[in-house]
Parts: C-alpha cells; sequence; structure tokens
C-alpha cells in the first residue's frame, strides 16, 4: 500500500508539474548587455526563472506568439529613408526553447514597434512609427512572412509639436473575434479602427472609423477585458487610461483617469497596459520619473478606481505581463537592464517584490510560450 501511495504521488506530481513550466520569450533593444530574443524558462510556482537561448537580431522590441505557439514574429525597429524597418520570422521548438530564424520582410516603414498576428494565425500585422503606417503580411505554410499585401498610411497631426509633428502608429490590436483591428497613433490622438477580413487579409474602415482621443494625449497601447465588452487604452503623453465600452468594432468612452498620483503633474511617459486574467484588476506603467505601476479594480460595469501605484524598483518600466498562472507579474525595466517579478495578489490586485529578477539588456517585451508535455 505505501509503495502504491507513493507511485501515486510521483504520477501526481510528475503529471502537475509541466503545467507550471511555461517559456518566456523577451524582445529587447540592442545594447552592450544584448543582442536579440531571449528564451527562459519559468516556473509559475516558485517564480524561478532560468536562461535557455538566445538569437541574435537586431532590436527585436516587440514579439508575437502565433497562435499554436510554433511560431515568433518580431520587429527590427530601425530606420533608413522610410523603409528600415523589418518583421522577421522564426520557428519555435517547444522541446528545446530554440529559435531558429525563417525569413523577413520590410516593414514597409521606419522604426516598426508593434506586431500581433491575427487568431487564425495566417495573417500578422505590423504597425510602424516613425512613418505612422501599419501593414498586413500573409503567413506561409513554414511560419514564415511574404511580403506585405497592404500599406496604410495615416496622416495628421497633434497638439504637441514636438511629439506629434505627424502621425505615429504604436499599436496593432486585433478584436478578440479576429473582425477588427485597432490602431492607436499616438500623433494624431486617434484609435484607428479597421474591419478585418481573414480570408482575403484586407483591412478597410470600420463603421466607427476612429476613436477620438483628447488633443495631445498621445495613445499608445490597447488592450480588452476578458469579457470582450470593455477596452482600454493608455495614453503616453497625457497618462491617463481611457475606459471603453466596446461592441462589434466600435468603442464608447465611458471614463478617463489618470495613472499618477493626485496632484502629481511632472510627465507620466506611460508605456503598456494589461487586465489581469480574472478581470478584476487594471495595470498600466509610468516611465519618466515616476517608474510606477497603477493598479485599479474593475468594477461590473467595466469602469475603475485607482487603488495604489507600485514602484517598478527599475527604471523606464516598458512592456510587462502577467505569467501564464496570473500569480506573478513580470515587469521590464528597459533603462536598468532587469526584468523584475513580482508577486500578484489575486484578491487584492496588489503587488510585491518577489526578490527575483532577470538580468537582460533593454528588455522591452515580455511574451509567453507554454512548455511541451
Amino acid at each position: 500500500m505505501k509503495y502504491f501511495l507513493t507511485l501515486l504521488c510521483f504520477a501526481y506530481f510528475y503529471l502537475q508539474s509541466p503545467a507550471q513550466e511555461h517559456y518566456l520569450v523577451v524582445g529587447t533593444y540592442d545594447s552592450p548587455e544584448s543582442e536579440g530574443i531571449y528564451i527562459y524558462t519559468f516556473n509559475s510556482s516558485t517564480g524561478n526563472a532560468e536562461k535557455v537561448s538566445h538569437i541574435k537580431s537586431s532590436n527585436p522590441s516587440f514579439v508575437a506568439i502565433s497562435p499554436d505557439e510554433k511560431f515568433v514574429y518580431a520587429v527590427f525597429e530601425n530606420s533608413k529613408d522610410g523603409n528600415g524597418g523589418e518583421v522577421a520570422a522564426y520557428s519555435f521548438d517547444r522541446q528545446t526553447g530554440q529559435l531558429r530564424f525563417i525569413n523577413k520582410q520590410l516593414s514597409g516603414g521606419d522604426h516598426p514597434c508593434y506586431v500581433e498576428t491575427d487568431k487564425t494565425g495566417k495573417w500578422v500585422f505590423a504597425g510602424n512609427y516613425s512613418s505612422g503606417n501599419l501593414a498586413v503580411f500573409p503567413v506561409n505554410t513554414d511560419g514564415g512572412l511574404s511580403a506585405a499585401i497592404s500599406t496604410i498610411q495615416h496622416s495628421g497631426s497633434g497638439k504637441n509639436f514636438q511629439r506629434q509633428k505627424s502621425p505615429h502608429v504604436h499599436s496593432t490590436v486585433i478584436s478578440p473575434d479576429n473582425n477588427w483591428l485597432f490602431a492607436p497613433d499616438l500623433g494624431i490622438d486617434k484609435i484607428m479602427i479597421y474591419r478585418f477580413d481573414a480570408n482575403s487579409g484586407q483591412l478597410t474602415a470600420g463603421d466607427q472609423a476612429y476613436a477620438v482621443s483628447e488633443p495631445g494625449s498621445g495613445p499608445r497601447h490597447f488592450t480588452f477585458h476578458p469579457n470582450n465588452k470593455y477596452a482600454y487604452l493608455i495614453e503616453e503623453l497625457s497618462g491617463t487610461v481611457v475606459t471603453y465600452k466596446y461592441k462589434k468594432g466600435k468603442l464608447n468612452t465611458i471614463q478617463r483617469l489618470s495613472t499618477m498620483p493626485s496632484g502629481d503633474t511632472s510627465f507620466a511617459g506611460s508605456a503598456d497596459i494589461h487586465v489581469s486574467p480574472d478581470g478584476k484588476f487594471l495595470y498600466a506603467t509610468n516611465r519618466s520619473n515616476a517608474n510606477t505601476i497603477a493598479i485599479y479594480s474593475v468594477n461590473k460595469k467595466g469602469k475603475l478606481s485607482l487603488i495604489g501605484h507600485q514602484s517598478t524598483l527599475g527604471k523606464g518600466p516598458r512592456n510587462f505581463n502577467f505569467d501564464p498562472s496570473g500569480s506573478f507579474l513580470l515587469v521590464g525595466n528597459q533603462h536598468s537592464d532587469e526584468i523584475v517579478i513580482f508577486k500578484r495578489d489575486a484578491t487584492s490586485g496588489l503587488l510585491s517584490d518577489s526578490g527575483k529578477r532577470i538580468a537582460v539588456g533593454k528588455p522591452v517585451c515580455i511574451k509567453w510560450i507554454s512548455a511541451a508535455r
């Protein structure tokens, strides 16, 4: 009987432990401490991370994972005469954690800063910041990319002369139903909205062609609530989170809240925004001198209430992400060359320092792939 119980316990832990193991995919800017895309294993039970591999590439600042987790796409955030950016495709081996370069295509502009796949995995979208446009790429059967089938150029400017002389597409976010693409543009204070045809890859203006932000606010990143009834925007220049009621490609503003403490009028330099997997909390990063994560509770009508601010324990918090269990929140501090791992209290939404770090040069994007079982 004792022997049977021992085998049963062994079998239980053998079956359960792989579910706690994930791959962490980190995009970086080139620096003396970084030279491409880095892969780590991460344990959602302990919060421990170990480096597995990395692959050299040129300023792979943002990455996306294919729906089947077999491929990784990265922008190479470079510039040259209006067409110096690139989008690269890699295959990913979930047994070994190794990336293999497949091919790359011109992004259709300069400084591509965001990449996304559609829900079928057959299309890739990239936003070019400096050129103010976005492009659509077909995915080949081997996971590689064909040349862009279309490029959409934004036009206009904003009231902030230093930052908004021209369009600056900052993200390209596909809707949960795969029918709409949202492209926040920092330069023109709009979220452009496109109807997406997954059969042809074509984008056309939505019935609501755009959602307007307040002048000078600088729309940056955009995300959906897990119930798909609400969506949220982080505005870089104003340091504001905007809450929208969402339905079938249309956004209706219902709330605007500052990401900064009351009375603090310093520049926020807000960067990233995510809703917790349980839909109860929203988090947003502030860079500049603040270096904080603003934490909000989310009520049943999608509205936010500020809970507090957590220091990111580093400088220049860019992208952040929850681990797949929702127990940890990882923040890439670009200017202190480190990913800080926070524990997340699922009841209060508050964060606490796990004491664990990942040393990597200029981390700016964090994504996940499940480990092979």
